[in-house]
């Protein structure tokens, strides 16, 4: 249990960092000329092949002894850490309140974070999915 734990605080930290680092970014150069909607779309398919890669290499490097019920728990707590940084970052940076945070999304972009963090919390499983030798 410790191990997974451990890995999904490791997926937690690749995952949620590259949105910690691409945030202001989307907030400060891209919402002003493109708007809220478009600059998180943009931010988007980044963020996936940041989750694809992450997963990978999680998968490569550590999880190749684990089952896929260990796996998937590896992703399911490392969203859950996205889910509790993103409301932090939302309440305490942004000011907003934790409802704000997760119903004051614009609909499509706020549909395809919530895909997004779906697609996160599947890829490890996923990936290892890959890995594992098929019977002949």
């Amino acid at each position: 249990m410790l191990q997974i734990l451990k890995l999904s605080l490791l997926y937690f930290f690749l995952v949620f960092g590259a949105g910690f680092v691409l945030g202001p970014i989307r907030v400060l150069l891209l919402e002003p000329q493109l708007g809220s909607r478009f600059a998180e779309l943009i931010e988007m398919p980044i963020m996936l092949l940041v989750i694809w890669q992450a997963a990978g290499w999680l998968t490569r490097r550590f999880t190749q002894s684990l089952s896929a019920s260990d796996r998937l728990s590896i992703g399911i707590l490392a969203v859950l850490g996205v889910l509790v940084a993103d409301t932090a970052v939302g309440v305490f940076l942004r000011g907003m309140t934790v409802t704000e945070v997760f119903l004051r999304r614009d609909i499509v972009s706020g549909t395809a974070y919530y895909v997004l963090l779906a697609l996160c919390a599947l890829m490890i499983w996923f990936r290892g999915k890959q890995t594992e030798p098929r019977p002949d």
